[in-house]
């Protein structure tokens, strides 16, 4: 496994983040033990969860199957770098989502005890509040680290402009600020390389893309569908919009000699500003399947011609729209 620091922060994490959203609703509390057990067997010891995963409202199934997990020790929790977010409806009284400090403060201390943890490794903002300042936000977290439970403070889904505010409000307030940005971003969607990328890698933040297969559809889906596994009918939606140009992906994946979720995580991976793509896998194969990322090198005039099949919004903003 290969190893990288978080952004400009001194902890080093995997170059795969598992991520663990599948945890309760699609994967059994047996299967998701054992991702959790090989994922370490292989390395990986940056793992990625959320208040709001399990799809039951104000339960955090997800968290409390990693805190089962922990709880059979064997180092397990010393191990991993472990992230949760912030953000999200856990209830429905009006202050039991968002980022109010008392709603992160009391989300915080639901989230260690669903993960039977005394820390939160990386606390990620799941959203930006636009109706909550900066100053009541940070006061918030910095309380969190200075009682010892949050170590790194991270986003999710920002804008630029939103990481530049909150970086310059924490530097006010002598605070380290945000570590990491977690966003959507895969060769299919590409809309952060305008100002996202560019205000990560000016403020020193690591790049945590979600969904690196956009949904499934860069994974082979026109193959899987012929062998009969679609899905449903969205994404039967999804794979006629992007037929065309999937039906040349899978070929060029082919003639590399590449699974099709390899080469688009290793087009993730050739990014400096990267830190881990985040994978969601359902299965033990899923998990595995990845690892070849990691040793594949894309040439250039291979990744030109990847760019050329779903190409990006110009480069970095403002020259991608003006002169």
């Amino acid at each position: 496994m290969q190893y990288v620091q978080l952004g400009r922060a001194g902890v080093k994490v995997s170059r795969l983040c598992l991520g663990t959203m599948n945890f309760g609703p699609f994967t059994s509390e047996a299967d998701s033990f054992a991702i959790m057990d090989k994922a370490l067997e292989l390395g990986i010891n940056f793992f990625d969860t959320a208040n709001v995963y399990g799809r039951k409202k104000g339960e955090g199934i997800t968290e409390q199957i990693l805190g089962r997990w922990f709880a059979q020790g064997g180092g397990r929790r010393d191990k991993v770098v472990l992230a949760t977010k912030v953000y999200g409806a856990m209830g429905d009284w009006p202050n039991s989502s968002r980022l109010s400090a008392l709603h992160i403060r009391a989300a915080c201390e639901e989230s260690l005890r669903r993960m039977k943890t005394d820390r939160i490794d990386l606390y990620q903002m799941h959203h930006v509040d636009r109706n909550t300042p900066w100053e009541e936000i940070w006061q918030a977290m910095e309380t969190l680290v200075a009682q010892g439970k949050v170590i790194y403070v991270g986003s999710s889904n920002f804008a630029g402009w939103h990481i530049a505010d909150a970086m310059h409000a924490a530097r006010a307030r002598h605070f380290m600020g945000l570590v990491s940005e977690q966003s959507l971003y895969n060769l299919i969607s590409r809309t952060i390389e305008l100002e996202v990328i560019p205000a990560c890698r000016h403020f020193g933040l690591g790049l945590i893309p979600w969904s690196p297969l956009e949904g499934g559809l860069l994974g082979g889906a026109l193959a899987k569908a012929k062998e009969g596994r679609a899905g449903d009918a969205l994404q039967q939606e999804r794979l006629e919009k992007h037929r065309a140009a999937l039906e040349k992906y899978e070929a060029l994946c082919r003639q590399m000699g590449s699974a099709p979720a390899v080469v688009a995580l290793a087009w993730l991976l050739a990014n400096p500003v990267v830190t881990a793509p985040i994978i969601g896998p359902r299965t033990l194969e899923q998990l595995t399947g990845s690892l070849p990322a990691l040793e594949l090198r894309l040439e250039a005039e291979m990744k030109k011609r990847l760019e050329e099949l779903w190409p990006g919004p110009g480069g970095e903003a403002p020259e991608a729209y003006a002169w």
